[in-house]
């Protein structure tokens, strides 16, 4: 997501974690048999993941605070923009006030959210932008200053002379991009830096897994990894462990969850770019209350927060509750 302007509702930051969650995945469904409540659809990259479970937990909440009807759905695919665009659709036919949506693709998804726009749909972009001119609100990361931030983790690894393998995922989703553009910024003024490959694998951890361990086999110099979101991570993870070279390489990666925490622990992942899932779910519905109720005009950007998390640091408190919020 581009720079924006950050807004005070974004300094909700971790407090917005220690919400109670227990509504999280089943407290505000469609209630087709209760007209009253406004509707909103919740259309997202995937259900699977921590990081959507944590969207979700945040997005309930802010449900039930403002007595919302609400749908949360995405595709079993973190490439599967065609579904996406199916369930916009369907969320249109079925009369939504708003859509709260995370895209897919930048492009491929815009068609099918200017239309709803058209229709009179409000809608609000979280996490992953989408190219529409009608986007009310867009809530979430600011994406090249996290890849900057992951550049300034990479460059701490202890070596005279650094060589670079960057494990990306699909190249139409404007997250990964703009992290790669920050974190090549950061690292174009380092003179230790002599060599990058990219290497752009499907967002599971298995293709990144396999992916990851070619490009070692191909480039066996490379001695920093870094890699942008949660699938990837998980699978760069599992790489380093496979080769058993966690001494040898150097890993920064993205977003958490029990496995990449664990792998932090015991070296084989040594930084974690951690973002706010929750606060983007809880106020992309929140926003969608304002702009169907009028009570106030959003934020066009919203910037949620982002945090370095890596071995000296994990066990403060403040990272605590940020890689395990439903442990609060």
């Amino acid at each position: 997501m581009k720079n924006g302007k950050k807004n005070i509702r974004a300094l909700i930051g971790l407090g917005i974690f220690l919400l109670a969650v227990g509504a999280g995945t089943s407290g505000c469904q469609v209630q087709k048999d209760n007209s009253r409540k406004a509707r909103v659809a919740v259309i997202v990259k995937s259900t699977e993941s921590a990081f959507w479970k944590s969207v979700q937990a945040g997005a309930s909440s802010a449900c039930t605070e403002y007595n919302l009807q609400m749908s949360f759905e995405g595709p079993d695919s973190e490439e599967d923009y065609e579904t996406q665009n199916r369930m916009i659709e369907d969320a249109v036919e079925e009369g939504v006030e708003a859509i709260v949506f995370s895209a897919v693709d930048y492009n491929a998804n815009s068609e099918a959210i200017q239309e709803a726009a058209r229709k009179g749909i409000k809608i609000v972009v979280i996490d992953s932008d989408v190219n529409a001119s009608q986007v009310s609100s867009r809530i979430g990361t600011d994406n090249f200053q996290a890849g900057f931030m992951a550049g300034e983790a990479a460059l701490q690894a202890d070596e005279e002379e650094i060589y670079i393998g960057i494990v990306n995922y699909d190249i139409h989703s404007a997250n990964g991009q703009g992290r790669e553009a920050g974190f090549r910024e950061c690292i174009a003024g380092d003179e230790r830096v002599k060599g990058v490959e990219t290497i752009n694998v499907l967002s599971t951890t298995e293709d990144a897994r396999e992916g990851t361990k070619e490009m070692l086999k191909n480039h066996p110099e490379i001695n920093v990894i870094v890699t942008f979101n949660e699938w990837t991570s998980l699978g760069v993870g599992w790489a380093i462990r496979d080769l058993g070279c966690k001494d040898q390489v150097w890993v920064t990666a993205f977003d958490s969850n029990a496995v990449s925490v664990g792998m932090l622990e015991t070296g084989e992942v040594d930084n974690l770019i951690v973002q706010n899932p929750y606060a983007m779910g809880y106020l992309g519905v929140e926003t969608a209350f304002d702009l169907i109720s009028g009570r106030k005009k959003p934020e066009e950007w919203v910037v949620t927060e982002t945090i370095l998390v890596n071995r000296e640091n994990m066990f403060e408190e403040e990272c605590q509750k940020i890689l395990f919020p439903f442990n609060q």
